[in-house]
Order: C-alpha cells, then structure tokens, then sequence
C-alpha cells in the first residue's frame, strides 16, 4: 500500500493536487464573482465552489489509489455469479482460444476481458487502459468511479472558466492589462485546456460505457480472440443502452462475463 502512494505516481499526484489548489487560490485572489460574493458577505457560492473543489481532488486520489480489479489468484477468475454447471459446460466446450487463459507474464488464469498490464504488473478485470494521470489502470472496480470523477472534475472547471472569465479588469494598455491580470489568464487557459480534454474523455466513456466495450476492446478488437469472430457492429457484451448504464454504475459487483458472453441464444462461434 505505501508503496503505491509513495511511488512513481506520487509525484504526478502531488502535482495535480498543487495545480489544482494553485489554480483555485488565483481564482479566490482576483475581482471574480466568487470574491465580490465573499467581500459582500455572500458565502454560499464560495463555499460550494471549495467543497466542489476538494471532493475532486478526493476523488482523484480515491480513483488513483483504488484496486482497478487485479486478479490475484487463480481464484480470482472462477465463474461466480450464478454461472450454473450446464453454462460452465457449454463454456468448456467452446475453442480453446476463447476460453480461459494463463496470462504469459502472472502465469495466473485470465477472465473473459481481464488484460495484463505492463505498467501494473498485474491482470486487471474488464480493462479498459493504463491512465498515466492517475498512474493506475482503469478497471472493474474503480471505473465508475473515475468517470464520476471526470464528471465532477467538468462541472468544477466550467465553473472555473467563468470564475476566470468574470474577473479579467480593464486596462488602457496591452502590457498594464497583462499586468493586472497575467495570473488570472494563465489559470484561463489552463482551465479552457484540461476542460476540453475532460470533455472528450467523459463523452468517448459515456459512449463506451453504453456500449457496454471498453477503450482496450473497441480499439483491439480484431486482436482480441473472443471479438475478432464477431462482426464489425456486433458486441456480445451489449445489453442495451439502459441496462448498459444500469449495470455499470447501480450494480456493485464482479461479474463473470463468460456467463454474459455464452447467453442463451448467443453464438460463440
């Protein structure tokens, strides 16, 4: 566990939380809605905008500091969740090359839409891609979590973004103007920055997650053994956009995918 916080990820972590702050700080320091509001004695917003702001970093390090779903064992990837002893037949009986494998690294048995990861070290359930501004994989179990996150994060910077916008002051000079406002600025752009690739995080997610695929599966499917028989368009993960959703962010549990994958009616073949 300290390993984990005090390693490689420590240093990105401290950054962003320090950016984070920096950035609120310039925003609390200039003539924006949030400090006319405070000297005013209005209160409400300012605090609303703090709390949104910690619960952010909170959850930045709730998701980088979370189990992604490692497989551990070789019990880690037994069918559980119902999966009755005819549906474990039929899956024994499908190829070989879509049944359970020994991942060449671990040397542990992989569930259905588990991956190794180089950077991990480990197998991580449903994978869906190493994040390098978490340092951590994003994963069954922490991956709800870090599109609240990303969430949360889009709401605090369009805030951010009109805070900025509402303090720039007037200046007769180019150079008085930079001045007066070249912090505020800096921290403007930063926020316009991270908040259109916040955006496009949180949509291409939102998108995969009806889906019911994930970033590793739509973008190696032709790689992947259990998707590369399956048509350009079809997916036997999905179950419709609203069970998608339902079972994503309502259902907290692991799942066995075989079970999904091998239901009745589907065609492994």
């Amino acid at each position: 566990m300290f390993k984990h916080v005090f390693g490689s990820g420590f240093l990105v972590r401290t950054a962003h939380t320090v950016l984070t702050w920096a950035v609120t700080l310039v925003l609390f320091l200039h003539d924006t809605d949030l400090r006319k509001q405070e000297s005013r004695g209005e209160l409400l917003q300012p605090v609303l905008f703090v709390l949104l702001v910690l619960v952010s970093v909170l959850l930045y390090f709730a998701v980088s500091l979370m189990d992604p779903g490692f497989v551990f064992s070789d019990s880690d990837a037994k069918f559980t969740l119902g999966v009755s002893e005819e549906e474990q037949e039929m899956i024994l009986q499908t190829p070989k090359a879509m049944r359970q494998r020994r991942c060449g690294y671990c040397l542990l048995q992989q569930p259905m839409r588990a991956k190794h990861c180089l950077t991990c070290k480990h197998c991580v359930r449903r994978y869906d891609h190493h994040c390098p501004w978490i340092e951590n994989c994003v994963g069954e179990r922490n991956h709800r979590w870090f599109i609240i996150y990303l969430g949360v994060q889009l709401i605090t910077l369009i805030w951010g973004f009109h805070l900025a916008w509402s303090g720039f002051s007037y200046a007769p000079t180019w150079s008085l103007w930079l001045q007066q406002n070249g912090f505020l600025l800096a921290a403007f752009c930063l926020v316009a920055v991270f908040s259109v690739v916040v955006v496009l995080l949180l949509g291409s997610h939102l998108y995969l997650v009806s889906c019911n695929t994930t970033t590793w599966e739509f973008m190696s499917r032709h790689r992947i053994s259990y998707l590369k028989h399956c048509g350009a368009d079809e997916n036997p993960f999905d179950q419709g956009i609203s069970r998608n959703l339902w079972s994503f962010f309502c259902l907290c549990r692991t799942v066995a995918w075989e079970k999904v994958y091998f239901r009745e009616g589907s065609d492994p073949v």
